[in-house]
């Protein structure tokens, strides 16, 4: 074999392929290179002036007032509420039955109608029962006779049993005799009470005062005492109770509360806004349900126009307690931020400051500031993006200020809940939309 040198061996071409591949990215790192150059040459060529110029109008435009509605923070008693969940329940229902056999031959209510105490509600046939009744009067005159000649006899034994004109004896007996019929007299009228009670059950009458409903039995029936069906239901609806409940973790606050005095409870209408009656919380149940957490209370309404009904599912609202001369303000004036809440105070010169504020009780109609805040001074209500700390605004108008005194108690969503958070997530009003639209309108 014939030995080759290395220096004779030529070297393969590399594929046409690979070639242009090598030359496409030399192309682009050199495009790329070319775009880096001519931004860093318009950068150079950016003359301080003219970025000075463009400083100072943006400086122009910050120092342009923000128009901007504001609330000023007053000095209230604000109520402490816990909101509940509940059903009416009649104070008082019975089940109006008869408690004689016969027949019913009057019926003397209308279904719906109010009674009172001891109103004849139904007549159920007397004859059997009167009957009876003068039978056990009759038995008891006969033996009140036979006990007087019985009386007499004693006398006249005992008299003779004193001289030895009669045996002893036949007074012991007469005596005896004497007294089993003043036992017999005594059981004759315990036998008139008895029939003279089924008499008068012949009578129906409402045990208590209330409301009847429909009438079960008609007039013509025979009814017994020991059937279950019912004549008529009667509620006692003036006045009611409602059954309410709240979580386990609020009930030494209620045990606190009623320690002190008795508690006051609102009924909401429909709408959840509207307070239809306001009563006294009577009981507060002696043992947690374990399968929700919660604990059951008991109020009572005077219901007197009968707004509430039985069976009616309720959102009533319990007070608790009341802070007294605490600083408020219109929740909308309160934001949020990575350090807390804060508001943008307004100060003497129309500028803002934000300060860092801490909330106690807060719902979406008004906040009370625990600290950070004075009584008197004003806050944003609006414009928060555009609001920093020294920028100047124009007010525009008051919006959204808390009250002066205690909140309305016509409002069922403006109540202070005890957990530092609004009650319900709910949009502002469409008054406050509108005038937030307005003010940013006017902004330049």
């Amino acid at each position: 074999m014939i030995p080759v040198r290395p220096e004779t061996v030529v070297p393969a071409k590399p594929p046409a392929k690979a070639m242009r591949s090598a030359w496409r990215r030399r192309l682009a790192i050199g495009a790329a290179l070319l775009i880096i150059a001519g931004v860093v040459a318009a950068v150079f060529a950016y003359s301080p002036a003219q970025r000075t110029a463009q400083v100072g109008r943006f400086q122009r435009q910050g120092n342009q007032p923000v128009p901007t509605l504001a609330a000023t923070a007053n000095t209230a008693d604000v109520p402490v509420y816990l909101d509940g969940v509940g059903t009416t329940k009649a104070l008082n229902t019975v089940t109006v039955s008869s408690q004689v056999d016969g027949k019913l031959i009057n019926i003397f209510f209308k279904e719906g109608q109010d009674v009172e105490q001891g109103f004849v509600l139904a007549k159920i046939d007397p004859v059997i029962y009167q009957a009876q009744y003068d039978q056990a009067v009759a038995k008891k005159a006969q033996d009140e006779a036979t006990l007087a000649n019985a009386r007499v006899d004693l006398v006249r034994y005992v008299r003779l049993a004193e001289t030895n004109a009669g045996p002893k004896q036949q007074a012991d007996t007469q005596k005896a005799l004497v007294a089993q019929l003043e036992a017999q007299v005594k059981a004759d009228q315990a036998a008139i009470e008895n029939q003279w009670a089924y008499l008068d059950y012949t009578n129906v009458v409402a045990p208590i005062a209330g409301r009847t409903g429909i009438r079960l039995v008609d007039a013509g029936n025979i009814v017994q005492g020991a059937n279950t069906t019912p004549i008529v239901v009667i509620t006692q609806l003036r006045p009611i109770a409602i059954i309410f409940t709240l979580p386990q973790q609020q009930l030494a606050q209620v045990t606190k509360a009623m320690a002190q005095g008795t508690l006051a409870v609102d009924a909401f209408g429909p709408d959840n806004k509207t307070v239809i009656d306001r009563g006294t919380l009577k009981v507060v149940d002696n043992q947690i349900d374990q399968a929700t957490g919660t604990i059951k209370l008991k109020a009572e309404f005077p219901n007197t126009d009968l707004q509430l009904w039985p069976g009616q599912f309720v959102n009533v609202q319990l007070l608790v307690d009341t802070l007294k001369q605490v600083v408020v303000v219109s929740t909308a004036a309160v934001q949020r931020g990575p350090n807390g809440p804060f508001v943008f105070v307004v100060k003497d010169d129309n500028t803002v400051a934000m300060r860092p504020v801490t909330v106690g009780l807060q719902d979406e109609a008004q906040s009370v500031i625990v600290s950070g805040l004075q009584s008197g001074e004003r806050v944003t209500t609006t414009a928060f993006n555009q609001l920093a700390e020294g920028t100047r605004v124009t007010v525009a108008g008051e919006a959204g200020s808390a009250p002066a005194g205690a909140p309305d108690r016509t409002r069922g969503k403006g109540r202070p809940s005890n957990d530092g958070t609004a009650r319900s997530g709910q949009p502002p009003r469409d008054g406050q939309r509108r005038t937030e639209r307005e003010a940013t309108s006017q902004t330049p």
